[in-house]
């Protein structure tokens, strides 16, 4: 039997029957590429949308936020490796034990209260087949659907998926060097991908996991240049912390973030942001300057603050478009 193409990922893994692509997930069955573990979530939690982190889109709600397990990276800083790396697959527990459907899921949502549904904490490309159907729900109850992805669709997912989701997260983890000798990655495809969402005017953040002794200022610079260029208008970056195979490597120090931030202003890209961090930041008007929120923190006991100097998504002062989705 002649192996058969997966078309989820910028992958194309050509698949052997009854093997699986390099994601773990996806298998050749007797000519048909089915996912496995279909409906059997991993991970599942009701978590402050800054958390994503998305600080410019619905800020201060809840989001029903849960996981499939599989990814098609390899990083060696994987935060999340019990869910993402194959070697994991077979001892990585179920939730409740059972499948849960699509409509499971969004009823699980709707009781929450949540105003959203995250595909999160894995890589949900991998299992696109069940994100689709469930956003496609949570659409039809008036659910917003958030994603929080490597961004390395096939140009096959892209159509698929960007017509369903309000919101993305997209990791940008490096140069091309980092992607490749880290992530067994490639960054042009992330390219693409954020290209392909800010034509479709879906919202979109931008995150970066900065690791000291790793990433440097003339790669963020670099990044900075290369986001703006393609109209990304909020950009995160998070510290590291050690785990899976940098489990070994130390945090990345507050003041390491810092001079990454600054380093990352140069870019002009109008929202930078800090993460993982004791920082607490806030977000002004580009253009005059007025405060807009006092801070995004959602840790501890701290409930991020609302957007007091918006009105219809325009800073009050000065009327400038503020980029987001506000209450």
């Amino acid at each position: 039997m002649h192996n058969t193409s997966c078309d989820f990922c910028w992958r194309h893994c050509s698949i052997a029957n009854g093997k699986t692509g390099v994601c773990g997930v996806r298998k050749n069955q007797n000519g048909t590429i089915v996912t496995t573990g279909y409906g059997q979530v991993v991970s599942m939690a009701v978590d402050p949308v800054e958390k994503k982190p998305l600080y410019h889109f619905m800020p201060g709600s809840k989001t029903f936020s849960f996981a499939l397990f599989g990814c098609n990276f390899t990083c060696s800083f994987c935060q999340n490796y019990p869910i993402t790396q194959k070697e994991y697959i077979s001892t990585t527990p179920i939730i409740g034990n059972e499948i849960l459907s699509p409509s499971q899921i969004v009823t699980l949502a709707l009781d929450s209260g949540c105003p959203s549904v995250s595909y999160t904490y894995s890589e949900p490309i991998v299992w696109q087949d069940y994100m689709i159907e469930t956003a496609a729900l949570a659409k039809e109850n008036g659910l917003k659907n958030i994603m929080v992805t490597n961004g390395s669709f096939s140009k096959e997912a892209l159509e698929r998926v960007v017509p369903l989701i309000d919101a993305f997260n997209i990791d940008v983890k490096g140069d091309r060097a980092f992607y490749n000798q880290v992530c067994q990655a490639d960054l042009e495809p992330v390219l693409d991908s954020i290209a392909y969402v800010v034509k479709a005017n879906a919202h979109l953040e931008v995150t970066t996991m900065v690791i000291e002794g790793m990433h440097t200022s003339k790669m963020i610079q670099e990044l900075g240049k290369a986001l703006k260029e393609l109209n990304v208008q909020v950009w995160h970056l998070s510290r590291f912390f050690p785990r899976y195979k940098f489990s070994s490597r130390k945090p990345t120090s507050e003041e390491f973030l810092s001079e990454m931030i600054e380093e990352a202003k140069l870019s002009s890209i109008p929202y930078i942001y800090g993460g993982n961090s004791a920082r607490s930041d806030v977000t002004y008007c580009p253009s005059c300057h007025t405060l807009l929120m006092g801070s995004h923190s959602y840790e501890g006991k701290n409930t991020p603050g609302k957007y007091t100097s918006i009105k219809k998504g325009r800073c009050e002062h000065c009327g400038l478009p503020i980029y987001g989705l506000f209450p």
